[in-house]
């Protein structure tokens, strides 16, 4: 289990990749118009509000490792 105070049971397997995840949900955050708290708790969050930034997050992942596949770097 993530031991990040944030209440997440999501790990993350690399850790210099922490910062990149964090800055990606913050521009989704602002691209889609989402108050990003900012003590980092997100209970008070609404269910559509965070499938919005996970559905934002999953689909640039996707963008980037098709890109990085494709050859086409980032």
């Amino acid at each position: 289990m993530a031991n990040d105070n944030s209440g997440s049971r999501n790990q993350v397997l690399v850790p210099q990749a922490k910062a990149a995840l964090q800055s990606m949900k913050m521009e989704a955050a602002q691209n889609l118009g989402v108050q990003v708290p900012s003590d980092g708790y997100y209970g008070n969050v609404t269910s559509r509000d965070a499938g919005s930034l996970g559905g934002y997050i999953t689909k640039k992942l996707v963008q980037i490792a098709e890109q990085q596949l494709s050859g086409g770097g980032r």
